[in-house]
């Protein structure tokens, strides 16, 4: 009984860590994934991370112990979106090629998160994730939440680094970074499209007596779609350079917080 008093707390504190960071985490925080199987898969890895890491820890058991739940689930929320993030990436530039197609209007409904997306972000984020599950991308998810004790034990300074604005400075990077992956990965669309309304501007001022607006939504339409089926190719190369840029800072925000292990 006094073995089990001793390991209760610390283990729940491990949950609580992991259960947030697949709240948040791709892939495992999908609406589509039971809240029973999230759970169990918390249970069964906060058991594996309790056997490596905290059976010879001990936590006060006073009043600081809601703060320090309150401090784990921070970093586990902390740590999934961070991955999330840049994973909208792909969305987010779903949505500039939409904009410049005419597809802005069709959002349809994306079961993956709940909320509209646009067509073309929903036919790349389909792709990221089948990309992301056969390149393994969950397996380096779920070592990232069991070797985050060691990059940021029990005991860390995460209401520090909280104070000394060093997490809002890397959450304001991150989001550029998202945003700047995204303008990456619609560029070649988006400025051929943006040619196209060039071109169709000189159509304009040359032959006035042809319709513009007729014959543009249509021809943006076919070139914006023969691009792309041009691209679809390159979107394993595309997605790795996400997937890694996703691990390098998760791994930048494990040692914002606490410190690389020797």
């Amino acid at each position: 009984m006094e073995t089990l008093l001793q390991s209760f707390p610390v283990a729940l504190l491990m949950f609580c860590r992991i259960t947030s960071f697949f709240v948040t985490a791709p892939v495992f925080s999908a609406r589509n994934v039971p809240a029973s199987v999230k759970i169990g898969i918390s249970a069964f890895v906060t058991l594996s991370v309790y056997l490596i890491y905290g059976v010879d820890q001990t936590v006060p058991t006073d009043l600081s112990y809601i703060l320090l739940i309150i401090r784990e689930i921070l970093i586990g929320l902390l740590l999934g979106f961070v991955a999330y993030l840049l994973m909208t990436a792909v969305q987010t530039a779903g949505t500039f090629i939409d904009l410049q197609i005419g597809f802005g209007m069709a959002n349809v409904y994306d079961p993956m998160t709940g909320a509209s997306a646009p067509l073309t972000g929903n036919l790349k984020y389909a792709f990221a994730m089948l990309l992301f599950l056969t390149m393994n991308g969950h397996h380096y998810l779920l070592d990232a939440i069991v070797y985050s004790y060691r990059w940021v034990p029990l005991s860390n300074l995460f209401f520090l680094r909280l104070a000394d604005g060093s997490i809002a400075e890397f959450l304001i990077q991150t989001l550029s970074q998202s945003f700047m992956l995204a303008f990456q990965m619609s560029a070649p669309i988006v400025v051929a499209l943006f040619l196209t309304d060039v071109g169709l501007g000189f159509l304009a001022k040359t032959a006035p007596q042809f319709n513009v607006f007729a014959v543009g939504l249509p021809l943006k339409l076919l070139v914006g779609l023969a691009i792309l089926l041009l691209l679809v190719p390159s979107f394993s190369f595309v997605f790795s350079q996400l997937f890694e840029a996703i691990f390098r800072s998760m791994e930048i925000l494990l040692g914002t917080i606490g410190q690389r292990p020797s």
